[in-house]
Parts: C-alpha cells; sequence; structure tokens
C-alpha cells in the first residue's frame, strides 16, 4: 500500500519522544505554541458546533482525530474538554510515551501507531487536527486525500504549518533552529513549506472548503503567541467538508 510515512522524519521525532512533556526541552517551541492552539480550536469548533464553551465539557459530543499526536499534546486538552479522541501519530515511541502521559492523567485517548491512510474510512469525526505535519509527510496529495475522507459531511479540518517565503527561511529555519536553538537543526526543510494557496487548492479538490486563514506570530518580548493577520511564516487554515 501506498504511504505517506517519511521514515527519515519519523526517526527524528523518535529520538525525542522521552522529551515531549519537557515544558523546558526540545518541544519548549510547542509547549509555548499550544495555548494560542487550543484557544483556536476551542473558539472555532464551538462556534461552528454551537457549543457553549463555558460548560464544563463543552466537546462532549464530539469525535476529534489529532493525526501526528506526538506525546498527546494536543489530544490531552482535547480528551479534557470532553471530546471522544484519537490520536495518531507513524511513530511507536511517541503514541507509547502519549498512552503513558494520559493513563497517568487518568484520561481516555485512543492512541494508534498510524498514518491516516491506514485508518478505517467507515470512521468518521467530527474535527481533524493536522497541526505542524503537512511538511513533514511524503505523498501530501494522498496524505490530504486521507484526511479528508476521514472527516464527516460539515465536519472541520484545522491545518497549521509554515508558509514557504524568505521571512520563514530566515525566522523559522536560520533564527529557530541555528540562532536560537529552538528546534534541532534539520527539524524542517524550507522546500516542503506550502503556500496557504497551494493547500487550499489541495483541500478543494478534496470537497473541503476554506473557512478562514488565520496567521499565528510570535512576540519575542511578550513570549507568547497571538493570532495574526500575518500569514508569512506560521499560519492556520480551517477548512470544512463541503
Amino acid at each position: 500500500m501506498t504511504t505517506t510515512v517519511n521514515k527519515e522524519e519519523i526517526q527524528k521525532f523518535s529520538r525525542l519522544a522521552e522529551e515531549w512533556w519537557d515544558v523546558e526541552g526540545k518541544f519548549k517551541p510547542l509547549h509555548m505554541f499550544n495555548p494560542i492552539r487550543i484557544e483556536y480550536i476551542v473558539d472555532n469548533c464551538s462556534s461552528h458546533f454551537n457549543l457553549k464553551k463555558e460548560s464544563k465539557l463543552p466537546f462532549k459530543n464530539l469525535k476529534i482525530l489529532d493525526i501526528g499526536c506526538g506525546g498527546g499534546l494536543i489530544s490531552e486538552p482535547m480528551c479534557r474538554l470532553g471530546a471522544e479522541v484519537t490520536g495518531i501519530d507513524a511513530s511507536m515511541k511517541n503514541i507509547k510515551i502519549a498512552e503513558v502521559h494520559a493513563k497517568k492523567n487518568n484520561l481516555k485517548i485512543n492512541y494508534l501507531n498510524k498514518s491516516p491512510e491506514q485508518i478505517n474510512e467507515k470512521e468518521k469525526f467530527d474535527v481533524i487536527l493536522n497541526l505542524e505535519v503537512v511538511e513533514h509527510v511524503d505523498n501530501l496529495n494522498l496524505f490530504l486525500k486521507s484526511c479528508c475522507n476521514l472527516l464527516k459531511k460539515n465536519g472541520i479540518i484545522f491545518t497549521a504549518t509554515i508558509n514557504r517565503t524568505l521571512t520563514s527561511y530566515i525566522k523559522a529555519i536560520i533564527g529557530a533552529e541555528y540562532v536560537l536553538r529552538w528546534l534541532p537543526i534539520g527539524t524542517h526543510d524550507w522546500n516542503k513549506f506550502l503556500k496557504p494557496e497551494e493547500l487550499e487548492k489541495k483541500f478543494f479538490d478534496n470537497n473541503v472548503s476554506t473557512k478562514e486563514i488565520s496567521g499565528l506570530n510570535f512576540n519575542p518580548f511578550l513570549n507568547k503567541w497571538s493570532k495574526s493577520q500575518n500569514l508569512s511564516v506560521n499560519y492556520i487554515i480551517l477548512g470544512k467538508k463541503n
């Protein structure tokens, strides 16, 4: 079967697996990034599905698929909000770390060592999370087609990635990897970054329309991320299955 798994990328993240939950470790940038990602997901899911954010378990009736879940940094908050969460990752090491951490915190999450094309298409989800994954896969067309096939009609998909611009080369690769050492050198390949219009077109071809595109910008003075209209580096596309 054709696969979207890039073995080199998986080995890279598997080597770091033990550090997923160390807020000062190699995944510190993701821990800093997490609050704005969660806020964005919660706000958009709440408005799309008419959920009450203030209720104790606002996501109680939602089925969420977290693709490339890593150690569970997004799967766990979604589970705490009441969602029925399935987290998949092509690295068995990541899945093991995620399972242990969820068990320790009494969270029931269905973790699977799979890529989206290996999930039964009869299984459909209200929400699919594709966060910082598309720039690491092989056969992007198959990957996105598989994701869209797993989405329920009127379901929504969040895809966060990095734009292919000169600014992103300076900030996401030279700055984040070589200067600030936020990420191990070689984490990203600039040539695999996608422009928003390229991603939009691929979703359109899979019957998914764009609801919104937002930039996610880091403020080094406040040391925090925020939503913005600047799409030159990090951005997130919210799509809806037609």
